[in-house]
């Protein structure tokens, strides 16, 4: 787990801002915030975690999310991190949520992350006899083609080819709360998760290349819903977003619209 932005000397450090921690998307590794670092302030302490059969991380025959979580938190405290601000991208950004819903952390930044169910949950479900047999290839390749890589810059879509290792038994694992769990529980643990965040006072922003999606008419949003969603000021990047490396603008920018309170 690399910690300090190395990018800068260290003389140029101040104290007092903001750790970041930073979580990358499935079948990529702490590879896929190198571009990021180009744009953070020398003082940040930045760890990207490989999360576990991940890059250097070991492989595991399961992957449940409190297991990912409490491995998280190992790290932040050896790394003597002190509430970070926790950025997570595609499905980075569901553990992302879930560590911030338990640990202290300042503030949320989801990247590309839609959270609760939607389409996507269904075709995973139709698609995992094909996932467990000789196939499974073909359905990762399909999602990555649409995902706008070729519009992306070079750097971007360099590592979208190279830190990443797809594999069978990651996405099965990865996904095995899709087949698992209904809609409806998966859906009543995220917003447990969103209100425990709320509750706390941690700021959340949700950095999307796609269109929100809108409360259904005649429906005012919930609390939990407008944690999930929240307005995002922001240009957006091209190409649509996915499991490939993040593109965003500046990383740590401040919370919910309700959270005054400024992210370093």
């Amino acid at each position: 787990m690399r910690t300090t932005n190395e990018l800068f000397s260290p003389w140029l450090r101040i104290p007092g801002m903001t750790d970041l921690l930073l979580i990358h998307g499935l079948t990529y590794d702490h590879r896929t915030w190198e571009p990021l670092r180009h744009h953070l302030e020398p003082d940040r302490r930045v760890p990207a975690v490989d999360l576990p059969g991940h890059g250097s991380a070991p492989r595991r025959s399961t992957y449940p999310l409190d297991e990912l979580v409490e491995g998280i938190n190992e790290q932040v405290v050896a790394a003597g991190l002190t509430s970070p601000v926790v950025v997570g991208h595609s499905a980075g950004a569901i553990i992302a949520g879930a560590y911030a819903a338990r640990f202290p952390a300042t503030a949320v930044v989801n990247i590309d992350q839609l959270l609760l169910p939607g389409p996507f949950f269904a075709v995973v479900r139709a698609t995992e006899p094909q996932l467990r047999g000789p196939q499974w290839r073909e359905f990762w390749d399909r999602m990555l083609a649409g995902m706008g890589i070729d519009s992306l810059p070079p750097e971007a879509r360099k590592l979208v080819e190279t830190a990443t290792d797809p594999r069978a038994d990651l996405l099965l694992g990865y996904w095995d709360e899709i087949f698992r769990r209904t809609d409806q529980e998966i859906q009543e643990q995220r917003q447990q998760e969103l209100q425990s965040i709320a509750d706390r006072g941690i700021g959340y922003r949700w950095v999307t290349s796609s269109e929100p999606p809108a409360p259904a008419p005649g429906r005012r949003a919930s609390r939990t819903a407008r944690a999930a969603r929240p307005s995002v000021p922001h240009e957006p990047p091209p190409g649509r977003g996915g499991p490939g490396p993040p593109r965003t603008g500046r990383a740590g920018q401040r919370g919910d619209p309700g959270d005054r309170r400024p992210v370093r």
